[in-house]
């Protein structure tokens, strides 16, 4: 097994997970169908926790015993966290500006590539987390600022090399449209191929970096913005990604003890050969991807990066037809 799901806490984790997979696809859905919904979630609530991340570290600067034992402060410390909460949150406020086309930056062209360059962002960031791993204890165990034992080697290396192969697999970036009823930010070319392999390297890079929590930000997080995709918001899978990930950033850093020190906590094997076997999974898919994507892109004799290469794919074919 992946996941230590059994013992006298397995029925409580198997909820916790469930909750987290349905509350994500929930505030996904409220977050999207309109302006007020999506500026509450990714701009007033983030203001608001930055003020309270911003005084918590004053304030235990300062040697406050409430800041000193408050559990973001304890159990979040990792320079990852922060950067993957405001690299989604950024993401998700881009997406409202294409797709209410708010202001020139909105209206404009150009910024049609914003999708690719703030995916690459956060891509990179697990990445540089993936790589850390390798280089802090090759062969070892080390342990994180939050108390997390992890190990480092060719599993790191292996899910680092997919997560740059994925990079290369975002097809069409200029290729982002509107859906009819404004709810959604379009990308038809972003189809099953990149999905299925941006899913397994991020969920490895949970499973080799976050052991103790990739139960829900390895599986429910994939699936939610996955099942969304494919049930009901065809080519909106980036955004619906965005969204879940921003809003699960903002209640893991608030309230980590869901996942660290609960009933509902879930940990990982946490074994070397099984990280192993997992990354070369993701790496081999990844590959897989990429080469496919050359291929159509040669048939069709297209730049893949600047031009469309899905076209004519049930999958683009189904985004399309819910653009104006």
């Amino acid at each position: 097994m992946l996941f230590q799901v059994y013992g006298d806490n397995a029925v409580f984790q198997w909820i916790g997970w469930i909750l987290v997979f349905c509350c994500l696809i929930g505030a996904n859905e409220l977050a999207r169908r309109t302006k007020t919904g999506g500026i509450v979630a990714f701009v007033v609530i983030p203001a608001i926790l930055t003020v309270y991340f911003v005084t918590i570290y004053v304030a235990a600067a300062a040697g406050a015993d409430w800041a000193l034992n408050n559990p973001t402060y304890v159990h979040m410390t990792s320079w990852f966290h922060y950067a993957k909460l405001y690299a989604a949150t950024a993401g998700c406020i881009g997406f409202m500006a294409l797709k209410y086309r708010w202001g020139s930056i909105g209206k404009s062209e150009w910024f049609k590539c914003f999708p690719f360059v703030i995916v690459a962002i956060n891509i990179l960031i697990a990445v540089v987390s993936d790589f850390e791993s390798a280089v802090r204890a090759w062969g070892t165990t080390w342990v994180s600022t939050e108390g997390v034992t992890l190990m480092g080697g060719w599993h790191n290396v292996f899910n680092g090399v997919a997560g740059l192969i994925n990079i290369a697999c975002m097809t069409g970036w200029f290729g982002i449209y509107v859906s009819k009823k404004k709810q959604d930010m379009l990308w038809p070319d972003m189809t099953w191929v990149f999905i299925v392999a941006y899913d397994l390297w991020n969920f490895c890079y949970t499973y080799n970096c976050l052991p103790t929590h990739a139960w829900y930000c390895g599986l429910a997080l994939l699936l939610a913005p996955t099942v969304a995709n494919a049930l009901w918001n065809k080519g909106g899978w980036i955004q619906n990604r965005a969204n879940t990930l921003a809003l699960w950033c903002m209640f893991a850093q608030v309230f980590p003890m869901f996942q660290d020190y609960s009933v509902f906590s879930t940990q990982s094997v946490n074994n070397a050969n099984v990280n192993l076997a997992v990354s070369i999974v993701a790496l081999l898919a990844n590959i897989a991807a990429l080469t496919y994507i050359l291929v159509r892109a040669k048939k069709q004799g297209v730049n893949p990066w600047l031009k469309e290469v899905f076209k004519g794919t049930r999958d683009y074919e189904q985004a399309m037809a819910r653009s104006e």
